[in-house]
Formats: structure tokens, sequence, C-alpha cells
């Protein structure tokens, strides 16, 4: 099995970062980077071979990971731990410098109907198509639990 060698750019500012918050002794930034990397690195040893992840793979890596922290967070705060709820969201502030910044509601909402719009989808069968085309118009800058719901909304008029 062959390594990879060529990191993608945001790779190499995730390493970047990862060397600065090591000589800043900033151990939230270094503990988050690592475990961030080491998720990358796995995403990318997964499967038959091993390769080389690009920006957008890296993005959805980094998504996925702030998604864990904000509901670990959430349990950690319904279960009484707050020491360990702002630790998990902390970290999630990390990652999510990293993310492209999210839509807000209007952009989201004028988004979805101009693809509805243009692939002439309507009624509630067409959640499915209208979600696969919905996700990679925003990619990656909306959750897919709110596009989820207004993309429902928009097809069930509710």
């Amino acid at each position: 099995m062959s390594t990879p060698t060529e990191r993608s750019p945001l790779q190499q500012r995730l390493r970047t970062d990862l060397t600065a918050a090591m000589k800043s002794r900033d151990q939230l930034r270094t503990s988050t980077l690592r475990l961030a990397l080491a998720a990358v690195k796995d995403a990318e040893v997964a499967g038959d071979t091993a390769r080389t992840l690009d920006d957008a793979e890296v993005l959805k890596v980094l998504t996925r990971e702030v998604k864990k922290r904000r509901e670990a967070a959430e349990a950690y705060a319904d279960a009484g731990r707050t020491d360990s709820a702002e630790r998990e969201r902390a970290e999630g502030e990390v990652l999510g410098a990293y993310l492209p910044s999210q839509l807000g509601d209007d952009e989201l909402t004028e988004i979805i109907d101009r693809v509805l719009g243009e692939l002439g989808l309507s009624g509630p069968k067409a959640i499915g198509p209208a979600m696969r085309s919905v996700q990679a118009a925003v990619a990656g800058r909306a959750e897919g639990g709110r596009v989820a719901a207004l993309v429902k909304a928009r097809l069930t008029g509710s």
C-alpha cells in the first residue's frame, strides 16, 4: 500500500496551524487539530487503497467532526457535565474556523427555490432528488438537517 505524499492546501494549513499551536503551547488548539488530522488520515486510509483527500473531502471530514463535537456538547450539557460540554464547544469552534461560512435562511431558501425551479420538482415524492441537487448546490455551507427541513417544507407546503 502506497502512502499519500501530496497534501491538499487545507491539510497543509491544518498542519501549519498545529505547529503554531504547539509552539505557543495552546493545548486546546493542539489537541483539537491533532484529532482533526487523525480523522483526515483515517479517511485517507479507509477502503482498499490509501489516497490523498482533496479540499472538498477534507471539509466533509471537518464538518463531520464539528457535528460530533456539537452532539457531544449537547449530551454532556444534558447530563450536567458543563466542563466537558464547554470543552466540546470550544473544540467545535476551533474546527469551525476551517469551514466555509454558513448560509443564512434567506440565502438557503433562495438556493432551494432556484434548484426546485430549474429541475421542475414538486410534491413529496421529489424530496430525494431535490435533496441531492440542493446539497450539491449548497456544498457544505448548511447543515443537512436544516436543508432537509426547508426542502420538505417547500415540497409539501408545510
